[in-house]
């Protein structure tokens, strides 16, 4: 069981200091078919802290302070929409909608990338506000901040960064209410604490692999990324 809960975490933390995102599509699904749920989500955080971590204090001047502040602020004010669409509206309408508007968004972006470019941190707290809907609904904080970082321009220096630099106050904010609901167990300590060698070298695996993207490269995969989470969610939404 150890092992491929490893696995997993050196796979998903890979994906995240490479991208910037994406882990949570791959960590807590995942350990979920090993361990309980709620052992699960709460390791996957305390990994996704320790990238945070680790990232900012060592790429702290790629950081947008400005971009991820805003964007942080305005996530608070959205999840309890969030949490109120999550026990309000169909679970399957909402995510064929939100996958919809991912994979066009994607798909658009691919065939455009150069059509579209916001100047200025103006539409930060939209974006972030977004962001805050789908983490308090979904735990999918991710598709509106990539489309920022995109619409923004960001290098993928920048854009991994940045993300981070949200990432980190945010995935602490949610570790707490785990802690406040007695989900940090010694369980999940235990099992974080086992997989910090794997997660160190899955986070200097994902700089290197950071540090050699050009930036179409770059932009390719992050959006075919979202395209399969927005896959992900149809499958979801219809199984």
């Amino acid at each position: 069981m150890l092992l491929e809960v490893l696995v997993v975490l050196f796979i998903a933390t890979f994906i995240r200091s490479a991208f910037g995102f994406g882990e949570a599509l791959v960590a807590v699904p995942l350990l979920a078919l090993i361990v309980p749920v709620e052992v699960a989500a709460p390791v996957a955080v305390l990994v996704s802290i320790t990238v945070s971590v680790v990232s900012v204090a060592q790429d702290w001047r790629h950081i947008h302070m400005r971009s991820a502040g805003w964007l942080f602020a305005s996530t608070l004010f959205g999840v309890p929409f969030g949490l109120w669409l999550l026990s309000a509206a169909p679970t399957g309408t909402v995510k064929t909608a939100l996958a919809v508007v991912i994979i066009v968004f994607s798909a658009y972006l691919l065939l455009n990338r150069y059509s579209v470019k916001l100047e200025s941190d103006r539409f930060a707290p939209l974006f972030g506000f977004l962001a805050g809907i789908l983490g308090g609904a979904y735990g999918m904080n991710g598709p509106p901040l990539v489309a920022y970082g995109t619409l923004r321009r960001w290098s993928p220096q920048h854009f991994r960064a940045t993300l981070q630099g949200y990432f980190l106050p945010a995935s602490a904010v949610v570790m707490a209410g785990y802690w406040m609901a007695g989900l940090w167990t010694p369980e999940v300590t235990n099992y974080y604490l086992l997989s910090l060698p794997v997660v160190v070298a899955a986070i200097l695996a994902g700089r290197m692999a950071n540090r050699h993207f050009n930036e179409h490269v770059f932009l390719v995969c992050v959006h075919c990324g979202l395209i399969v989470v927005g896959a992900a969610l149809l499958w979801q939404a219809y199984a």
